[in-house]
């Protein structure tokens, strides 16, 4: 059978991981879970993230879902619980950290922007970024968890209240001389279109759906987990959400993550 990979976000952003990761690997099994009833994770403690993370874990050994791999896809969760998480389960665990590096790489005006959730702007790991890979580059930083909720508006009804966008990019008064930002939550890319639209096309937006699909191509050939049999039966992309989410727009079967026995103090 073919590696089964589970992707897990807070909500429906991590679906743009999942996107990059089926355009590389389309003949793996893929489970997808969001914790859409602590939504968003950007005003979670991280006390809390490395609980639900943990509990996800549980969920996952209790009900035998055979995961060979899980990707982290919201910079929150990664950010805050990552290596937690690892020192608790012999799952190889894939986790998204904001682009910095290549942004840094292609900024020609020395000025970049990180645009991520207030937890994952103050998270030492976002800072060590800057540190190691952005020293000769002005980094600003910009948060927003109203970004969030507009992305799963836009997702499931495919509608965007474009007035409020631009308010919110508005007071977030991002400095006229960055040419490239980086969209540090997965839920950003869904709008990534109309957010370059505000900037008339003339800021670069980078985010790490490309380089993580790269990352889980990489671990699963040095595991030898097989993704390349088209004779495997695949089973359909199964949906797990933590709370109601638009029924008409996915088939998703509903739990609970529940288990505090799994929390390791942090």
């Amino acid at each position: 059978m073919s590696a089964h990979i589970m992707v897990f976000d807070s909500g429906i952003g991590g679906t743009t991981v999942l996107e990059h990761i089926k355009q590389s690997i389309p003949n793996a099994q893929y489970s997808y879970f969001m914790d859409n009833a602590l939504l968003p994770y950007g005003a979670q403690s991280q006390k809390t993230i490395i609980n639900r993370l943990c509990s996800l874990i549980h969920f996952i050994k209790a009900n035998t879902l055979n995961v060979d791999l899980i990707v982290i896809a919201c910079n929150t969760a990664s950010t805050s619980a990552l290596s937690a998480v690892r020192q608790m389960t012999d799952i190889p665990i894939v986790g998204v950290v904001p682009a910095i590096k290549p942004a840094a790489e292609l900024t020609r005006s020395n000025h970049i922007g990180l645009l991520a959730t207030p937890a994952t702007v103050a998270s030492s790991y976002t800072k060590t970024l800057i540190t190691e890979h952005a020293r000769n580059v002005t980094v600003n930083l910009y948060s927003s968890v109203e970004l969030v909720t507009l992305a799963e508006q836009y997702f499931f009804t495919e509608s965007l209240d474009t007035n409020k966008l631009h308010q919110v990019l508005d007071e977030l008064h991002i400095d006229k001389t960055i040419d490239v930002l980086v969209l540090g939550c997965t839920h950003f890319p869904i709008l990534a279109e109309p957010i370059s639209q505000y900037f008339e096309g003339n800021v670069k937006l980078l985010d790490s759906g490309v380089a993580i699909a790269n990352r889980v191509n990489y671990l699963l050939n040095q595991l030898n987990l097989c993704v390349n049999k088209l004779t495997d039966i695949k089973k359909p992309l199964q949906y797990y959400a933590t709370a109601d989410v638009f029924s008409n727009k996915l088939a998703v079967k509903l739990v609970t993550l529940t288990d505090p026995s799994q929390y390791v103090e942090h």
